[in-house]
């Protein structure tokens, strides 16, 4: 798997790309979500810059393919999520993840565990989840 500077927008498109195909179809409803967000503005990151992140992490799936499937594990996915550490820019990326997940009306398996890994990494390094909470 590549890696890419802390808080850049190669690590935080990565992130939204991961979130894309964790369910094992990239559904157009899903894009279009992403761009009504504006996150790809706010990391500052062009569709075009997106596109090609996009196909460079599905290739790096893919040569981690055992018997023609693709598997994350834990460890690899937090190592992913690790590589954004600005609390704003998680809260940020986490609420675009949100609504893709959201946009074809179904909460597939690998969404949820990708969703699940982001807000308890995190929530755990930042405190964000912890303030939210407490006020």
């Amino acid at each position: 798997m590549r890696a890419y500077e802390i808080d850049s927008p190669h690590a935080a498109g990565r992130i939204l790309a991961l979130m894309m195909v964790s369910d094992g179809n990239l559904a157009q409803s899903e894009l279009a979500a992403m761009n009504r967000s504006g996150i790809l503005n706010y990391v500052d990151l062009d569709d075009g810059a997106f596109q090609q992140l996009l196909q460079d992490l599905c290739q790096d799936l893919l040569t981690s393919a055992t018997h023609g499937f693709v598997q994350i594990d834990n460890a690899m996915v937090d190592h992913l999520l690790q590589e954004i550490a600005h609390p704003d820019m998680r809260r940020q990326l986490l609420k675009a993840m949100w609504q893709i997940a959201d946009a074809d009306g179904w909460l597939a398996d690998g969404e949820a565990v990708l969703l699940t890994r982001a807000s308890a990494v995190w929530g755990a390094e930042s405190g964000f989840g912890a303030r939210a909470i407490g006020g």
